[in-house]
């Protein structure tokens, strides 16, 4: 196949194409093995301490390596109400750094697991997608969802206003801030307009949507984020929810080529107040 080159914020990647044949035990998981580069934008609340106001609003242009990789072989949850469920997963690191002062932002070690629906028992589940994360900040997070095909990536509004109650600084903050270099003027307030901005021109012919979040609704109920007692106390991480575009680009020459957006949604709660944190990025399968 011919190299492909991309280019992402100055920088330029080779891209891989997608898998000849899928795993049917990863199902919608497949593609997401191999390693993944590119380049991204963070929007952060953060609170001062004993400071006037007490938050401020912290932007980075990003530069990130995405690294995925396949367990080796099935992973056997024992039943007692119902039968053993096997299935298989991914283990990834997930490094995110500032692009001017390539000041480490994020790391994060975790697993993708390929829940298949449940054999007969007392809680059935169907096709369900989980993702493992621990975080240095001091925070541990199972979320859950569900993946779906299509063909272009859609892309809501991503709203970055704190609230309720919204405080009043928090709007004419977003309005005037200074977006870093390449990103879209009203990134700030909606961050998936650098996603758009990324695939402006591009041919998509086919998207695998995964959609996860820590309240994902099972039977029992399961999921959720734990937090060391400083963040509980400081700035509380309630909830996740994230949405990942897998895409297969088609290039000049008719060949194809594997693509990684997301838009990742945290939220912090101090002061009483939640306060969006978003991360968006755009990674080229290496």
């Amino acid at each position: 196949m011919p190299v492909t080159l991309f280019n992402i914020a100055s920088r330029v990647f080779r891209a891989a194409a997608p898998s000849i044949a899928p795993n049917p035990q990863l199902g919608p998981l497949t593609d997401l093995a191999g390693t993944w580069v590119g380049a991204g934008f963070n929007v952060i609340w953060l609170p001062v301490f004993h400071g006037y106001p007490d938050f401020r609003l912290k932007l980075n242009a990003t530069n990130e390596t995405l690294t995925i990789t396949k367990i080796g072989g099935n992973i056997p949850n024992r039943g007692s109400v119902q039968a053993d469920l096997n299935f298989l997963g991914l283990h990834y690191l997930q490094q995110v750094s500032d692009t001017v002062t390539h000041g480490q932002l994020h790391i994060e070690p975790g697993m993708w697991l390929n829940l298949p629906s449940a054999p007969a028992g007392t809680h059935p589940q169907v096709g369900i997608i989980a993702r493992l994360a621990t975080i240095p900040h001091g925070n541990a997070l199972l979320a859950q969802g569900t993946a779906f095909h299509t063909v272009v990536p859609a892309f809501k509004l991503e709203n970055t206003i704190p609230g309720p109650p919204p405080p009043p600084q928090a709007e004419a903050m977003l309005r005037s801030a200074m977006l870093p270099h390449g990103i879209p003027p009203g990134s700030a307030k909606n961050p998936n307009l650098v996603l758009a901005a990324a695939i402006a021109g591009q041919t998509i012919v086919r998207t695998v949507v995964i959609e996860i979040t820590t309240n994902f609704v099972t039977n029992p109920p399961s999921g959720g984020i734990n937090n060391i007692a400083f963040l509980e106390a400081n700035a509380n991480a309630t909830r996740m929810s994230a949405t990942f575009w897998i895409e297969s680009v088609k290039q000049r020459d008719g060949s194809l080529t594997l693509q990684l957006q997301y838009s990742q949604r945290v939220i912090l709660n101090f002061g009483g107040i939640d306060w969006p944190h978003v991360s968006v990025a755009t990674l080229v399968q290496q």
